[in-house]
């Protein structure tokens, strides 16, 4: 994300996220969240400083330059807003031009990317620090908590800080045949941000690139695209492209991905409000090959994201015919839903994903394992950004200033993989069900108690803190001795949980 530190606010920030009563869904006071932004950041800095010796003057972004942009999603954007914003305050002008050929104001998978989206607390927070604020309109539904399903039972999580919360968005218009709403959705509304600051939107998809010079040539489906000094890919990857470019860009390697399931349910605000609430509806069920799954209220919509090493009809009917899941339909009836799409997700990094000229950023680059993958955008992007203004555009440049933001996620993701390992642990173990059961139960029940499993939870659902700070809390000996107890106490005869069990009826 962020390798630069432009300090705390002293201020308290409100993000400018309301519900349909005009009361804020999001307020952080300063300090209060860990900023991702600086996960790994001391590397980067120390990079920074020995920038001048790494580019030369024809590697360098100047007057006149024309840098290229292929994708016009979260990274794309906020690197385009980044690099135009810092290098007008040095008094330089690029030309920089987006290439995306979607709206984004039209509904349907078409494209995809129209209907998930969740942004965390902490990177609404740190967006609200650069100046990027999320209105009313973009945001579906504030998420203050997470009512955690499995078998031996269910508890609702909140929030760790009263001020920490969720917001749930749509990337574009919305899911098939969505009634056209007020207002851009996310994806739309970062990219009119970038158009503000000087990009160039290009209504073209690329269709090829290849060298040219010292610089590169944009193919586009029915015309020229131009010859650039710079050339950005946040295509996603999902995209036709990277196998393109993989031929292209000497060197680069695609990540490695993982299918998802993603399923949109049309059900109502009055009828989400009385079956999820203002919740995130997570489940721990012992599925073969599930990794995670999640149902997400979006307005008049829930979202049904899955994860898994194998997803395919079999799984899908399996989790969708759990109890834990139909309870949370009305009368128990899981809706038909009115479109889905098996994406892939990012989540191993790419090989080489920069060089002299050209750089990967979001998930096209290296994304967070499984979560926030909009807050991995912001992070490439802005180190990109950060890197080409500051340092260069050559090789060596982003080695220096954008790879050591690249390792700290990638790094932070290894450790990510044990948590999610001992996670499907849980799921498979039900002794271990009930003592996680538990001690969330007491947790939240108690006030004043310290939420040691709860914020572990939260921060792995949510993506909000890093993997390795979520690890360094499981070992806190307070935390394994109360797991003990829990486990111990959880599984005693006749012990019942404070939670009903879900039998299958």
């Amino acid at each position: 994300m962020n390798i630069e530190n432009h300090g705390a606010c002293a201020r308290r920030i409100e993000a400018d996220l309301t519900d349909s009563s005009s009361r804020p869904i999001v307020s952080f006071p300063a300090g209060g969240l860990a900023d991702p932004a600086t996960w790994g950041a001391s590397k980067a800095e120390d990079a920074t400083a020995d920038s001048s010796k790494l580019s030369t003057s024809e590697m360098q972004l100047k007057d006149g330059s024309r840098v290229a942009v292929v994708g016009g999603g979260p990274a794309g954007s906020l690197f385009s807003y980044f690099l135009l914003r810092t290098l007008s305050m040095s008094g330089v002008h690029v030309t920089l031009d987006i290439f995306e050929p979607r709206l984004f104001t039209h509904s349907g998978p078409s494209g995809c990317n129209h209907c998930g989206g969740v942004v965390s607390e902490s990177l609404v927070q740190i967006l609200a620090m650069e100046g990027i604020n999320l209105p009313a309109e973009v945001v579906q539904r504030g998420i203050d908590s997470y009512q955690m399903h499995m078998d031996v039972g269910q508890v609702q999580i909140s929030t760790p800080l009263m001020e920490k919360r969720i917001a749930a968005v749509y990337r574009g218009n919305g899911p098939r045949n969505a009634p056209p709403r007020m207002g851009a959705g996310f994806d739309r509304h970062l990219l009119d941000m970038a158009v503000m600051v000087g990009a160039n939107w290009r209504h073209q998809l690329v269709s090829g690139v290849e060298k040219s010079g010292d610089g590169w040539r944009i193919g586009c489906a029915g015309g020229e695209g131009g010859t650039y000094d710079l050339l950005v890919v946040a295509s996603g990857i999902n995209s036709a492209l990277l196998p393109i470019l993989d031929e292209a860009v000497i060197g680069y390697r695609p990540p490695t991905s993982l299918r998802t399931f993603i399923a949109e349910f049309h059900m109502g605000k009055s009828v989400i409000e009385a079956n999820l609430g203002s919740s995130m509806h997570v489940f721990l069920l012992d599925i073969p090959g599930l990794q995670f799954a999640a149902l997400i209220p979006k307005g008049e919509y829930v979202s049904l994201c899955m994860l898994g090493d194998r997803i395919d009809d079999r799984m899908i009917e399996t989790f969708l015919g759990s109890p834990e899941v139909r309870e949370c339909f009305p009368k128990g009836h899981v809706p038909q839903n009115v479109c889905h799409c098996l994406a892939s997700i990012n989540v191993g990094p790419a090989q080489r994903p920069y060089g002299d000229r050209f750089v990967f950023i979001g998930d096209s680059a290296v994304a967070r394992l499984y979560k926030d993958g909009i807050g991995s955008a912001y992070r490439t992007a802005k180190a990109a950004a950060a890197t080409c203004s500051l340092q260069g555009i050559s090789a060596s440049a982003f080695r220096a200033g954008y790879q050591p933001t690249c390792r700290s996620l990638t790094r932070d993701n290894a450790i990510g993989r044990f948590i999610f390992a001992v996670c499907h642990l849980i799921q498979k173990l039900r002794f271990s069900r009930r003592g996680v059961l538990r001690m969330v139960e007491k947790e939240q029940s108690i006030p004043g108690k310290h939420p040691r499993m709860s914020s572990i939870l939260w921060d792995v659902f949510t993506g909000s803190a890093p993997y390795t700070s979520v690890l360094l809390r499981t070992l806190h000996p307070a935390f394994l001795v109360s797991l003990l107890w829990n486990l111990f106490v959880a599984n005693l005869p006749g012990a019942a949980s404070t939670s009903r069990e879900v039998h299958p009826t």
